[in-house]
């Protein structure tokens, strides 16, 4: 065991001299030359190395240097600078006077990708076409990246194309290996904060870099996000998923295959893909199996109605990103004008704003600020609804135009859904044409115009059962009963009307509706804004009187004018049930006159009666 240990101890101070002596022989300063000629030999970048470089020798034999930056041939800013580098360097080449770095790490170091920091190509040099299929030599590549580990740590990226605002990236820790084959394994997190939102993600992925830069692949085993602040839901927005993505450099497209992603309880799968052109043009296909818009968007603003009958101070309000006072000159919209897109959506479910929606499928196009949406359908409940439409953002003022089409929907689930007050359910077939300058439940309400056709079917509206308010009132006034009846809703087995929405005014003609009970026709309005109505009607109750009599008869065939008008949640009403039963006793006594003189028309009672009531 003595002799184990006396053996140890013997080759410790050997290697301990060994070092010693190589540092002590060998001045990594003898390298800088040549590493900077390396780089420029193989990729045409500029390396600069500030300040003497020095030996680290544990717990890995490494050269450490002080600031450096690494700029692309003509660019007027560094693509990359740091305060401190790390070259982890193989021993045994040293002693033959070689460098082999097997590491590289960056600590706090700056990465930018912008139009400052691209190469400017000299315009004399010559262009290879794509078809050769000689391998490329470093001048033809651009760069390569021949080092088999790279690592930065606490660092920052910033990216910018070339118009737009730019993206920081921070808290970036970044590991890469690679072979010779340029085939690399590589793990990525970093934090993007802006606009009052923070998003932190981080990656795992294999990357094919050997036909960089004119061919980029990189397989995403496992992405992972999170997103929360400003104009959020509260919870933010948690997923992961895999994806594989494809950088073509020629076309400068970028394709994002096999997409599987989650995104709080929603997911997704499908491919895309973008050509960065001085337009970018999008390609969208996906598919999403659950969709859930209330768990990826802000909560909605209180309603106006809603804030009656709830307290205040009991929940935060959501907090919204700041105003940007540049942005107030923009149109709404403005981004769309920016890119052309073909998108195909379908969602085997679907939840907004409380609606649950099966079989959804869309498909638009947008070209330049042009949005044509010619399919967006799906199933509610047992119903089918489509809106197509156009969204025309070209210029300075919008233009939307939608045709919606909708075939036995439920419309108390589309009331509440939007807080529309009114206590009315059944099943809805609607076709209209409505135009507005913005997309928007508000902008609707009040700005909006178009035209529909309205049939409902098995309609209920609580509050006001126009049988029982006419047969009430027919009580008051006469001896005719009414058989009990306890509902608070007029009940009709169809209703039909043409409406006419103008900024806030929804029209009401042609009103017409029956049951088994009553018949009505009518007119009228309701201020969307103000939440009032003003209807008039014309009702017949065709059952529910108790015997039989010549009123009764006479009640079911004349129609009653009710007037409905006030707040949608206080309605008022007024019936002229006096009126109709004051003109029904002169009628019937007009008839039982003139019955009298025509069977006394020879006496001279029976002349000045008829002549009485001649005039009458």
């Amino acid at each position: 065991m003595r002799r184990v240990l006396t053996t140890l101890m013997i080759l410790l101070v050997v290697l301990v001299a060994g070092l010693s002596a190589l540092v002590l022989l060998v001045n990594p300063n003898d390298f800088r030359a040549y590493m900077v000629r390396q780089v420029e030999a193989r990729s045409g970048y500029q390396l600069k190395l500030d300040g003497p470089l020095r030996w680290h020798v544990w717990p890995q034999l490494s050269i450490l240097s002080g600031r450096m930056s690494l700029t692309a041939p003509g660019a007027s800013l560094p693509l990359v600078s740091a305060d401190n580098m790390r070259l982890d360097v193989a021993l045994i080449p040293l002693f033959s006077h070689q460098l082999q770095v097997n590491q590289v790490m960056l600590k706090g170091a700056v990465i930018q990708l912008t139009p400052q920091t691209e190469a400017v190509r000299n315009a004399n040099a010559p262009v290879a076409p794509r078809e050769n299929t000689l391998p490329d030599e470093p001048s033809d590549t651009g760069w390569s990246f021949d080092i088999g580990k790279l690592k930065v740590a606490d660092s920052v990226l910033v990216f910018q194309h070339e118009g737009d605002e730019q993206v920081t990236v921070r808290n970036i820790n970044l590991n890469m290996e690679q072979d010779e084959h340029h085939l690399a394994s590589l793990d990525f997190s970093g934090r993007v904060n802006r606009d009052q939102r923070d998003l932190t993600l981080s990656l795992n992925a294999s990357v094919n870099a050997s036909d960089y830069p004119h061919q980029l692949t990189a397989d995403i085993q496992q992405l992972n996000w999170q997103l929360t602040g400003a104009d959020l839901p509260t919870q933010g927005i948690t997923g992961q998923g895999t994806l594989q993505a494809v950088w073509r450099e020629e076309q400068k497209q970028l394709e994002l295959d096999n997409l599987n992603l989650q995104a709080n309880d929603s997911s997704l799968k499908g491919q895309a893909s973008v050509s960065l052109e001085e337009k970018p043009k999008w390609v969208l296909n996906l598919q999403f199996d659950k969709l859930n818009l209330e768990n990826l968007l802000p909560p909605l603003p209180a309603s106006a109605t809603d804030s009656d009958v709830t307290q205040t101070g009991q929940s935060q309000a959501p907090k919204s990103r700041p105003v940007i006072s540049s942005n107030l000159e923009q149109p709404d919209y403005n981004a769309l004008r920016g890119f052309t897109a073909d998108i195909l959506l379908k969602a085997n479910s679907l939840r907004w704003r409380g609606i649950d929606f099966t079989d959804v499928s869309s498909q638009m196009f947008n070209h330049n600020g042009l949005l044509v949406i010619s399919e967006l359908s799906g199933k509610l409940g047992a119903g089918h609804l489509s809106l197509p439409g156009t969204l025309d953002v070209r210029k300075d003022v919008p233009s939307a135009e939608f045709q919606p089409r909708l075939d036995n929907v439920e419309i108390g689930t589309i009331l509440k859904a939007f807080n529309y007050p009114i206590s009315l359910t059944g099943q809805l077939t609607l076709a209209g044409d409505f135009s507005g300058t913005k997309i928007d439940a508000d902008a609707f309400r009040r700005e909006w115009q178009g035209q529909a056709r309205v049939d409902l079917k098995d309609s209920r509206m609580e509050g006001l059962n126009f049988q029982q308010l006419v047969q009430q009132a027919v009580e008051r006034s006469s001896d005719v009963k009414a058989q009990e009846n306890y509902d608070s809703a007029t009940r009709l087995d169809s209703f039909t009307t043409d409406m006419t929405l103008d900024n806030g005014l929804l029209t009401l003609d042609g009103m017409e509706g029956v049951s088994s009970v009553l018949s009505l026709t009518g007119e009228g309005s309701l201020d969307l804004v103000k939440e009032t109505a003003d209807t008039r009607f014309n009702i017949r109750v065709l059952s529910g009187w108790q015997g039989e009599s010549k009123l009764i008869d006479f009640l079911k065939e004349t129609p009653v004018p009710l007037s409905v008008y006030g707040k949608w949640q206080a309605l008022n009403y007024s019936l002229q049930v006096d009126q109709i039963l004051r003109k029904h006793l002169q009628d019937e006594a007009k008839r039982r006159l003139n019955n009298w003189a025509d069977r006394n028309k020879d006496s001279q009672t029976g002349k000045d009666v008829k002549k009485l009531l001649d005039k009458l």
